[in-house]
Order: C-alpha cells, then sequence, then structure tokens
C-alpha cells in the first residue's frame, strides 16, 4: 500500500525512539506497586464509591496485572473474553465493546466519568482515543446502574480510569512506571512510560505512548496471509499536575492523541453507488429510471468493473488528531451536610479525516465540552445520596445529510445536552434499598437554512430506577433492579443521509428518510426500555461467583435496518420499532489450592424484533469458557479456552457465521527488586490453535477475521 510505505520509515524511527527512552529508566529506580486486584477495588463511577461486590448490578472492574497482560491496541479486543462483553472489530485500528448485545450509542465510554468526546459513537470504523496502554483501571457497568450517564448508557458504560491527573503526592518525590511490548502476528512495537513528581502539595505528571502494528495474520483459510488495511501506528502524550491537600485535591491535564490506521474491507467499486428510493443502485442506468438495479429476484447492478482497478494496492485509511483538557476536582467534607464533591469538565477538539488516493475523503470534526458536578450528602433520614448536574455541549460535523436539490454535503450541528440526577440509598437490616433518576433535555440544531428538510429537533428523555440488594447469608446476596430508561436519537440516526464508504453503507437518517416514499417518520420518538435484571453473587470461601440475568424491553428501539445489497455495500435506513434483550452472563470461580484457581465462564444474549418482525443485526452469539490461573513464587500463568457458539439467528441481509474455539496462555515473572520495587516480564499468547474465526457483531466480517496465532512479549517496571 503506497499511502502506507511512505510512513515507514518516520514510524520506526519514533519507535526507536521510544524504545530508547525506556531503557534510560533504570530497573532499580523506586517502584510504583501495581494496581490493587480484587473485588475489593472501588467501583469510582457507582454513585457511592462501592466495591464490585456491593454494587447491585453486576460490575466488571480490570486492573493491575490482569489488564496489563489483556490489554491490546483497542479497547473492545481489551475488554473482550470478560462475562457479557464481545467487540465488534474493525481491523486493527478500531474496535468498540459490545455489552449484553448492545453497543454505541447505548454503550458509554467514559473518561473517569466525562463523555470522551471522540467520533466512536457514530461508526463502528471510528477508534475511541483512550489509549488502553495508559490506564490504570477499566470498570464496566451493566443495566440500571449505568443510568446515571444517560440515554447513552441505556446499554452500559465503560469507565477509562486513567494517571494523567495526579490524585496524590509521591511519598518519595517521584514514582512512575515504563513497558514496551513487542508482538509476532501483527509486528506490534510499543513503548509506554510515565513519571509524576512531587514537592510539598504539588504533584506533576508526564506520560506517552507509542504503538505500530502492521496487517495481522490470520489462517490460511481467509486467503490471504494477513487482512489488507488491518495496520495501526497511534502516540498519545499527557502531561498533567494537581494540588494536593489533605481533604482532596484539584487537578488538569492536557492530552494530545496522533492515530493512523487501516480500514479493511473498502471497495472502489462501490464508489458509484446510490438511491432509488429505498432501493440500491450501483453503476449506470442502461435500463433506465425504472430499473433499479434489480433483475427479478438478484442483484444485478450494471457496474462497471473496471473502475478503480488501477488503485486497488491502496486503501482507505483514517488520520485522527485529538486535543484535551482535564480539570478534576474531589474534596471530602466541603459543605455542612455534604460528605464529598466531585467536579469534572473537559475540553476536546477532535478531527479525523478518511483519506483515499493521497485525498481527503470525509473529515469528522468535534469541539465539545463537557461539565458534570456532584454532590454526597451525608445520611439524612437514613438515606444517602448524590445529586448532580450533568452539561454538554458540542459542534460536530462529518455526515453526510440531505439539502433541497436530492444531493447532499456535510452540514455541521450544534449539539446541547443538560441532566440533572439523583441517586439515594438506605439500609433495612440485610436490605439495601436504592433509587436513582435522572432528566436530560437534548437540543440538536443543524447549521443551515433549508430547515424544511432539516429541521432542528428537541428531545427530553426520563430515566428512573429501582432496586434492592438482599444479604441472604455471610457472602451471599441477591440483588434485583428495576428500570425505565429512555434515549434520544443522536444525530447521525437523525440526520444522515448519503454514503459512508469505511464501514462500505448508505445511510439514511430518520428525518431525511421522510423524503422517500413508504419511509416511516419516527425521528420524534423516544427510545424507551424497561428492564428487569437479577443478581446472584458468592463473595467468600473458596467458591464465589456472579450470575446475572436480565430482560430487556424496548420501544422504538432504533437501528439501520438494511433496505439494499449489493455485494458487501450496503443501504441502511434508521427505523424504531420495538425489540427485546433476554439473556444471562456470569462466572464461578473455585479456588483449588491458594496457588490455583478455576473458573468457568460465559454469556448469551438473545435480541429480537416484537411480533416476530425477525432478529436484531449483529447480536454476539453464545459463550462458554473456563480458566485456569495459577502463581508460584514470582512465577504465574493463566490458561484460558472458550467457545464462541454459531450464530444463526440473524437479520435480513446477514449470514450465519460459524463458532470457532479459543485458546490463550499468559506467563509472567516478576522480580522483586525491594523497597516496593520490581520488574516483570511477561508472554500472553493468543488463538494459540491459530482458528479461523469471523466476528457477527463486526460491520466487515467477511473481510476483518479475528487475528490468527499471535504472541506478546512485555517488560514492564515501575519505580
Amino acid at each position: 500500500m503506497s499511502v502506507r510505505l511512505a510512513h515507514r520509515p518516520a514510524r520506526r524511527l519514533a519507535h526507536r525512539s521510544a524504545v530508547s527512552l525506556l531503557a534510560l529508566i533504570p530497573a532499580t529506580a523506586f517502584a510504583e506497586a501495581p494496581a490493587p486486584q480484587g473485588r475489593e477495588i472501588l467501583v469510582t463511577s457507582a454513585p457511592l464509591e462501592e466495591t464490585a461486590d456491593e454494587t447491585v448490578t453486576p460490575v466488571i472492574t480490570l486492573s493491575g496485572d490482569e489488564l496489563a497482560h489483556r490489554r491490546q491496541g483497542t479497547l473492545g479486543e481489551t475488554l473482550s473474553g470478560q462475562p457479557g462483553i464481545h467487540f465488534d472489530n474493525f481491523g486493527g485500528g478500531a474496535s468498540r465493546p459490545v455489552i449484553r448485545g448492545q453497543t454505541s450509542p447505548r454503550v458509554q465510554v467514559l473518561s473517569d466519568s466525562t463523555n470522551v468526546q471522540d467520533a466512536s459513537g457514530i461508526s463502528a470504523d471510528h477508534a475511541i482515543t483512550g489509549e488502553p496502554l495508559l490506564l490504570r483501571g477499566i470498570e464496566v457497568l451493566r443495566g440500571p446502574s449505568a443510568l446515571l450517564y444517560g440515554g447513552g448508557a441505556i446499554g452500559g458504560a465503560v469507565n477509562l480510569l486513567d494517571t494523567k491527573i495526579p490524585t496524590a503526592v509521591p511519598e518519595r518525590g517521584v514514582s512512575g512506571s515504563a513497558e514496551a511490548r513487542l508482538g509476532t502476528g501483527d509486528d506490534e512495537r510499543s513503548a509506554v512510560g510515565g513519571v509524576t513528581l512531587g514537592t510539598g502539595a504539588l504533584a506533576l505528571r508526564v506520560e506517552g505512548a507509542h504503538r505500530e502494528t502492521d496487517d495481522y495474520r490470520v489462517p490460511g483459510a481467509f486467503g490471504e496471509k494477513h487482512v489488507p488495511g488491518s495496520w495501526s501506528e497511534s502516540s498519545t502524550f499527557s502531561a498533567g499536575g494537581s494540588w494536593v491537600g489533605p481533604d482532596g485535591y484539584l487537578g488538569f491535564a492536557y492530552t494530545r492523541v496522533r492515530s493512523k490506521y487501516g480500514l479493511p474491507g473498502h471497495s472502489h467499486e462501490y464508489e458509484d453507488c446510490h438511491t432509488h428510493g429505498p432501493s440500491l443502485h450501483c453503476g449506470s442506468h442502461d435500463h433506465g429510471e425504472d430499473d433499479h438495479g434489480h433483475e427479478e429476484e438478484g442483484h444485478d447492478h450494471d457496474h462497471d468493473h473496471d473502475h478503480g482497478h488501477e488503485h486497488e494496492d491502496e486503501s482507505l485509511f483514517v488520520k485522527l488528531r485529538s486535543e484535551r483538557f482535564d480539570v478534576r476536582s474531589d474534596y471530602s467534607d466541603p459543605l455542612p451536610g455534604f460528605e464529598r464533591v466531585r467536579f469534572r469538565m473537559a475540553h476536546t477538539t477532535y478531527r479525523h479525516d478518511e483519506i483515499e488516493h493521497d485525498e481527503i475523503a470525509t473529515t469528522y470534526r468535534n469541539k465539545a465540552f463537557d461539565l458534570r458536578f456532584e454532590l454526597t450528602h451525608k445520611p439524612l433520614a437514613g438515606f444517602r445520596g448524590v445529586l448532580g448536574v450533568q452539561h454538554s455541549d458540542s459542534t460536530f460535523s462529518g455526515i453526510h445529510s440531505v439539502i433541497e436539490n436530492g444531493q447532499t454535503q456535510y452540514t455541521p450541528f450544534d449539539i446541547d445536552n443538560t441532566a440533572l440526577f439523583l441517586h439515594e440509598s438506605r439500609d433495612f437490616g440485610p436490605v439495601r434499598i436504592e433509587a436513582a433518576l435522572r432528566k436530560e433535555w437534548q437540543n440538536i440544531r443543524p447549521q443551515t437554512a433549508l430547515t424544511t428538510f432539516m429541521p432542528a429537533k428537541s428531545h427530553d428523555p426520563f430515566s428512573v430506577s429501582a432496586s434492592a440488594l438482599w444479604k441472604v447469608a455471610e457472602g451471599y446476596s441477591l440483588a434485583l433492579s428495576l428500570a425505565r430508561s429512555q434515549r434520544a436519537p443522536n444525530v447521525q440516526e437523525l440526520y444522515a443521509f448519503g454514503p459512508h464508504f469505511a464501514s462500505n453503507t448508505y445511510e439514511i437518517g430518520m428525518v431525511t428518510g421522510r423524503t422517500f416514499e413508504g419511509m416511516a417518520s419516527t425521528e420524534n420518538r423516544l427510545e424507551t426500555g424497561k428492564s428487569v435484571n437479577l443478581t446472584f453473587r458468592k463473595t467468600s470461601g473458596a467458591t464465589t461467583f456472579t450470575v446475572g440475568a436480565y430482560h430487556q424491553k424496548v420501544d422504538n428501539y432504533i437501528f439501520g435496518q438494511t433496505l439494499d445489497q449489493y455485494e458487501d455495500f450496503r443501504l441502511i435506513h434508521y427505523v424504531a420499532a420495538d425489540a427485546t434483550f433476554t439473556g444471562v452472563d456470569g462466572e464461578v470461580r473455585h479456588q483449588v489450592i491458594p496457588e490455583l484457581g478455576v473458573a468457568i465462564f460465559g454469556d448469551y444474549v438473545r435480541a429480537k424484533l416484537k411480533n416476530d418482525l425477525g432478529n436484531l443485526p449483529r447480536i454476539p452469539p453464545g459463550r462458554l469458557g473456563t480458566r485456569i490461573d495459577g502463581a508460584v513464587g514470582p512465577f504465574s500463568a493463566q490458561a484460558e479456552y472458550y467457545r464462541t457458539f454459531r450464530q444463526d439467528r440473524i437479520a435480513d441481509f446477514e449470514t450465519e457465521t460459524p463458532g470457532y474455539d479459543m485458546l490463550n496462555l499468559t506467563l509472567s515473572y516478576k522480580l522483586d527488586l525491594g523497597t516496593d520495587r520490581w520488574a516483570e516480564l511477561f508472554a500472553r499468547g493468543t488463538n494459540l490453535t491459530n482458528s479461523f474465526a469471523l466476528n457477527h457483531a463486526s460491520f466487515v466480517k467477511d473481510a476483518s477475521p479475528l487475528r490468527g496465532r499471535n504472541f506478546v512479549f512485555g517488560l514492564r517496571t515501575a519505580f
């Protein structure tokens, strides 16, 4: 690929520089202990910062050694394998988490409780800007526990915990960590490091990460040794500081992200595709205007197959840039009657270009501001609670939208959202009762005078939940949650009109779809989910478990319904229809001896439209697996096997996806250097059987199978 090769010398030079910087960090420096592991970790995104065992609905926390060994280039891949979590991969540069069958825009990705403010919620080919290498932890909220983060979290929330703003002054005046990684399956070269300096009440932090990968290898069943366009490179730099006192801190940080990554599955042959009402036409009009490119029951789109072949060695790729400023503050006992105050503010300038033939095909921009303020009040009539306000506004552009003569253009949109929320909790003996509510006001205003075709839209969703946690016996608990959650449609679902070649789709929104005869207008509807969650836990003893069952009935579920398809190019219309999600997920673990543990985990979700109208698209199949972990002295190991089953409950225009087996193994040796100093060597092998695996949740599953056999070797240290 000529565009990519031109950047390789610079990329390799940057990589060598990053590795050289790591070499300067002495292995015998003071160590920064890894983040604590286990169930006693406080869930910072929970309203009252409970532990994972205390939350009413199941919460997954990933931190410390487990996070260090599992993290990959994308957030979705890093989290995949946790109960109830899959991912929708798009090559090696972009993947989003899929929680209980749902992903963006129903899974909210947060940066320490504030929005990430990128474009990942619009399309699966858009990368999440959070760098997994720089995270100290990840929290995944499922079910009603995510309600306080808005309609965008109706399916769950993923909170990314970083270290760019210090919350404490290092005891010895300096602390830090560093890591270098090499991978075989995609020639990964990664380096990350960070240092915190402190004196008096002042703490300063500098950190950075650089990652490069080539097209990743896949089994021979794919027909090629690599997935074309699956390469990626990214660099993240952050600098921050805090004023730390005995009761809290006030800090700020600046973060710059630069990323490039390929997009597999794109074909130049689709660039002539357009619509004839609810039908797709690709190529010339040789058969007249009434011929929509179909012949009888098949598709004969009369495409000029010579188009684009002179560029078949090139690929569409994304060039992403983001600059973000964060202000954070946490203080205890700020006012009489209140035990804690939390403040989060972020401003982001985001842009990514989709580049083809050395020219910009599409540009996405997002200039966004987000503010969140929370007050935790002291017990009042036995109730503890959090009340708060959140406000965000942004100017977003990049999606095609309709204009008066039927052509398309890029229209900027002004989007603002204001919300008030409240969460209350009280214990009644062995039973804890919780209730929460959130009221939002969302306005979307297109920057155009053509208000007939693109009117402004306002929605005011309201969400409420009630739950009870019953401590049945010592170590056992049973939790029941009921919720009514509402989500307003986003700008893509409302106003899209035109091709998005990166995802091989031609998209029509709920507002713009009114211009076509036979397409129902549903833009004024709110997506309303009524859900019940039941969670059974055992948290003490040799055997522990967490098992959750859930059912969600969603009125006006908004999704991209495929109306027509030519080869891999699809015509999608965003519609609202009633749907249901029913499933179960969980993990059972037994500590055989102090040095050895065995776990069984799995998940299953059934998602379908009501009234026998069919299945929802791209729903992950069921999965069942086992995990064995052991540790002897400085050595530790983990073996993981799971079976992802066949997905044959498919939507219109989908194809069945065969099941596959996945075998992973991690080995590590941690060297104690004394005085809280350590260094670790680790190796992680994934897909050791080199299984050919297709991801049913992916938009480009046939063009971008999962990675083949891959080994990652890492060296990390802290001081």
